[in-house]
Formats: structure tokens, sequence, C-alpha cells
């Protein structure tokens, strides 16, 4: 799943729907529309940061609901509190990891097409479509050795 999304794209995107492409805003689309790692606002503030020393949090934030409303990313919601954001629009099945925090994107076509056919069956016009699965990934579930040293 290698996905570059061009700063023209996403100026293009942005002006189509009215929005200023200053260079921020630029900034913010070109990490969080190319970053596989699902960042929080605070990784896109961190990377942008580097670049545009003056931009705000506040800033990122809009950026990324402006995003959203492009349907260009969509938001995950993790039970810890803290939103990520996910550029790969494509159904796909998201496995998130609740120990670690660790998100992958997994394409699983059967899944899928399941979902297509019950909505299909329901008459039902998905305007789209995210499968989450929380669980324990393979790092976090290793049992960690247990450290030998006796404590006094």
């Amino acid at each position: 799943m290698t996905f570059q999304y061009s700063d023209a794209s996403a100026i293009e995107a942005l002006r189509r729907k009215g929005y200023k492409a200053t260079p921020q805003r630029i900034a913010i689309c070109r990490f969080a529309l190319n970053s596989r790692g699902h960042p929080t606002a605070q990784q896109v503030y961190d990377q942008v940061k580097k670049i545009h020393p003056t931009v705000s949090l506040a800033t990122v934030y809009k950026a990324l609901e402006v995003l959203k409303n492009l349907d260009l990313i969509q938001e995950i919601n993790l039970p810890q509190g803290q939103a990520r954001f996910d550029s790969y629009m494509k159904p796909h099945i998201n496995l998130i990891c609740l120990q670690c925090g660790n998100i992958v994107d997994y394409d699983e076509t059967t899944a899928i097409e399941e979902t297509r056919k019950v909505a299909a069956a329901a008459k039902f016009k998905p305007k789209g479509q995210r499968i989450d699965i929380f669980g324990i990934c393979k790092k976090c579930s290793i049992p960690r050795k247990q450290d030998n040293h006796n404590t006094r």
C-alpha cells in the first residue's frame, strides 16, 4: 500500500472547495495525507513545526478538519481517547492494538465484499466504510522475560 499524495493534488482539492492553500496548510496536507502511521494531531504538528516554526496546534486541528470535510482523511477515535488520522480511504480493516496503540491497515476483500452485500440487501447506500478490530498485536502479546534479580 504505497501512496503518495502530491502537493498539487492537495492544493487542487483545497481550492475546489474554496479553501486557501497556505504554505502551512499544504505542509499539513503533505504529512497527513502521506503518512501510513495513522498520526495524531500532535504528531502532525511536531513534523510541520520543523518546517513552519510559527504553525499552531489549532491550525493543525483546523486543517485536519478540512481534510476530513474533503473526505481525504478519516478520524479514528481510540478507546484511550486520542484521535488518529487515516488517509487510506479505500475500504479496509484497521487492526488497532489496545496496548501500544499501533494501527495496521489490512485489506481483506472477503470482509469488504460482505459489508457491501449487507448494505445492498438492506437497500442502504453507504457513504463510507471502515471496520476497526481492537485487540492486542503480536508484539504486545509476546510475554516479556521476567527479571530474575532478587529485590529485597
